[in-house]
């Protein structure tokens, strides 16, 4: 179980882990073994380097079984990929008719037809009931097939080799990354936190450090865990993460509204809204055991700031301290001997005799009060710099600039850099913005109101200082750092892949991973969407839907289960239930000259949960590409061949109902990786106005090979074309992503 969790890890890294312990000689020939695992994995789209085909000829072969049932299970070939219908990418001819027909048919029972598994009646002269592996009236699938076609992808992926110092320095670097941690980081900390002893590093965000500690209770070290809780709301993520499995925290209302509307429905009397909210109170309602009450007294009591700053902390979530106060009996604690600071604390906090930082903040702005402004703000340069672009608006740029400018330093580089990157969208009177509420889905929003009182030469100024203030610092920090090396290679795919600020990745890439804005050429004239969900789960309506958008000048269309043909694309069928413990698939084929023709724009890939409640956990989407023609099965219409897949995203979160998970430029002909939530039970309630705020968002981003370029001009660094370099940045350094966030300087 250890050798296969550590083996996906190091496979999301593009690379195969070896312990040193197994390499049992030197031998130079390759033995049949690997020979036979070699052509295994290369029908699965895989290759190994030279050193890692070498470390793998000297293993036992148990080892290499265990490599290729890895690849087997991350690229689900054991999954059931047959869709409802047998050869889709032609017509069935289906229409309304058919469906009606069919409806009054059952209503009636009549007997001028066909009874299936189901139960359903099917009359003759509708659906072609040979060319369907199920019901195409209740989507229930019936019969089921195996992957056929190994092999179509027109380029093999290189696996690299790992051995304990590259998980070791790739636990480092997760625990030292300067940015959140994404879903797919998160998963592989966890387990990297069970199998390998904790180095002794700076943890550099909060959200990291919760796991931390988490692990650290898991292995019954609650004491160590203390040293870690500097403020109140450390213990309050803790404690909400525990109950929630988020590491932000969330306001239970905004989780409760969420799982609301996640179980409304287009048909009134499948609404499950009222019931899921009861029920959603009733799991986040607080319970806890003595001991548990007793570490987190501890905890509190053992904070070493005042009593009054810690209150000042809590202000902003008093209505879930209150709760979580009376859950963990912290009065009846505070009574004990030598719990004399949480009986200060609690008593401060009931009777609120304590000054709240923002309460002054907004006293002091809405009386245009700048000096008092800026004096709060300057003691929190990080929520200074959150709000400089309204603060520039509200009191003048050159005023803000030179009181931002004094604490500048303070700033962490990720902030800063997010200030150069979306000034440009903000200072816009025309752009609207992406926005994520915490807890929430991709928002749009218009323009600050205060914009229309400047002219856009203003505006246009504000963006050059936030640029010039943000590059000027940023030269400051690489020059501060002494660099005897004289010249330095940057691939140029790193111009191409942006740096990981900001995005909080809600799904698991099982696959070598990709950030948000990476880009996927199109080799041949076809994509194939696939979504694979329900495996392990027992028979049971689930409907989930593959969709997509698409985008025209003037105009949109739909490809879904409501409109299986159109321009462009075709759907494979709408599956509405699940067969017992393998799981099903849908497909869309993307004919990319068909759109170009038609002067389409943009496709949007979208996947939706019909069914009352979320995107069922662990369901599977992606897409293929390969140059050569990609086959479908012509005995059960099974369109899926692993060594084709481009790019594959599995869900863990259970508060999404709608998934943006890639957009098609049709012109460019290449894939924008994305991640939007949204909250439509069908593709049509996606604001495709929405996708296109958060395109321009990304594009906005820093890319890795620009900041690369900065640190050169800083360092004074020769930039040459050749790997052979002091410094060498490749996409092999690149996928690491938490490694990359070594280079924002604090």
């Amino acid at each position: 179980m250890k050798t296969k969790e550590l083996l996906k890890i190091s496979l999301r890294q593009n690379a195969i882990f070896i312990p040193t312990e197994l390499l049992a000689n030197d031998a130079k020939k390759i033995s049949g073994t690997t020979l036979a695992l070699v052509a295994n994995v290369s029908k699965l789209g895989f290759t190994f380097s030279e050193s890692l085909l070498h470390a793998l000829n000297n293993v036992n072969p148990n080892y290499k079984v265990e490599v290729l049932e890895v690849l087997k299970d991350v690229l689900g070939t054991n999954k059931n990929w047959t869709p409802l219908v047998k050869e889709w990418n032609v017509p069935t001819g289906e229409s309304v008719l058919d469906h009606i027909a069919t409806l009054f048919a059952n209503l009636f029972k009549s007997s001028d037809g066909i009874t299936l598994q189901c139960g359903h009646i099917i009359p003759n002269g509708t659906f072609p009931l040979e060319r369907y592996n199920g019901c195409p009236f209740c989507g229930t699938p019936f019969e089921f097939g195996k992957i056929e076609n190994y092999g179509q992808g027109s380029k093999l992926k290189v696996l690299e080799l790992w051995s304990e110092k590259e998980l070791n320095d790739f636990f480092t670097s997760l625990l030292t990354s300067k940015t959140a941690l994404d879903a797919t980081q998160v998963e592989s900390l966890k387990t990297l936190s069970v199998y390998l002893p904790l180095p002794d590093v700076a943890i550099a965000m909060k959200e990291t450090l919760m796991l931390v500690i988490d692990a650290l209770i898991e292995q019954d070290q609650a004491e160590k865990a203390t040293q870690y809780f500097k403020t109140p709301t450390d213990i309050l993520r803790y404690l909400w993460y525990k109950k929630t499995n988020l590491l932000q925290i969330i306001d239970p209302k905004t989780i409760i509204q969420r799982i609301e509307k996640n179980n409304q429905h287009l048909v009134h009397f499948l609404d499950n809204s009222a019931k899921s909210k009861l029920t959603a109170k009733e799991d986040l309602k607080l319970k806890y055991s003595r001991k548990e009450c007793l570490m987190v007294a501890n905890w509190l009591n053992n904070l070493e700031m005042s009593a009054d700053a810690a209150c000042e902390i809590m202000h902003p979530k008093r209505g879930m301290w209150v709760r979580f106060i009376r859950a963990l009996r912290l009065p009846e604690y505070s009574k004990r001997k030598g719990f004399e600071k949480l009986a200060v604390l609690l008593d401060t906090f009931y009777n609120q005799t304590y000054e709240v930082w923002q309460g002054n903040l907004n006293h002091f702005r809405l009386k245009l009060d700048a000096d008092k402004t800026f004096a709060l703000l300057k003691q929190r340069p990080g929520l200074f710099a959150r709000s400089l672009f309204s603060n520039m608006l509200w009191f003048g740029a050159d005023e803000t600039i030179a009181h931002f400018n004094e604490i500048i330093d303070k700033v962490p580089a990720r902030l800063v850099f997010t200030l150069n990157m979306y000034a440009q969208n903000y200072f816009d009177k025309t752009i609207q913005r992406s926005v994520k509420p915490l807890g929430g889905t991709s928002k749009r929003i218009e323009p600050n109101r205060l914009l229309s009182l400047y002219t856009d030469e203003q505006l246009d100024a504000m963006k050059k200082q936030i640029e010039d203030m943000c590059i000027l610092v940023m030269k400051k920090r690489f020059a501060a750092i002494s660099n005897d090396n004289k010249t330095i290679y940057i691939d140029p795919q790193l111009f191409n892949i942006p740096v990981s600020i900001g995005d909080r990745s809600e799904t698991v890439q099982d696959l070598p991973v990709a950030l948000m804005g990476t880009r996927f050429p199109i080799e041949g004239n076809e994509v194939r969407l696939f979504m694979q969900w329900g495996q392990d789960l027992p028979a049971q309506h689930l409907d989930m839907d593959l969709s997509c958008h698409i985008a025209y000048e003037n105009s949109a269309d739909i490809c879904s289960f409501s409109r299986l043909e159109t321009t462009g694309c075709k759907h494979s069928g709408d599956i509405q239930r699940i067969p017992n413990k393998i799981g099903t698939a849908e497909y869309i084929n993307i004919n990319i000259d068909e759109l170009a023709k038609a002067n389409a724009k943009f496709v949007t890939f979208t996947c939706n949960a019909y069914s009352n409640g979320s995107i069922t956990p662990n369901l599977i989407v992606g897409w293929m590409n390969s140059k050569h023609p990609m086959k479908i099965s012509e005995k059960t219409g099974v369109a899926y061949d692993p060594s084709c897949v481009d790019h594959q995203v599995r869900v863990t979160q259970n508060v999404t109902k709608g998934l943006v998970f890639g957009v098609l430029d049709v012109a460019k002909r290449e894939i924008i990786w994305l991640e939007m939530t949204f909250a439509g039970q069908v593709v049509q309630g996606l604001d495709y106005k929405g996708v296109n705020a958060l395109l321009s968002k990304l594009n906005s981003k820093l890319n890795i090979g620009s900041l690369l370029v900065l640190k050169a001009e800083a360092q004074g660094l020769e930039i040459v074309e050749t790997a052979e370099a002091d410094e060498v940045y490749d996409t092999n350094w690149a996928i690491n992503s938490a490694a990359v966030t070594q280079l924002l300087i604090d």
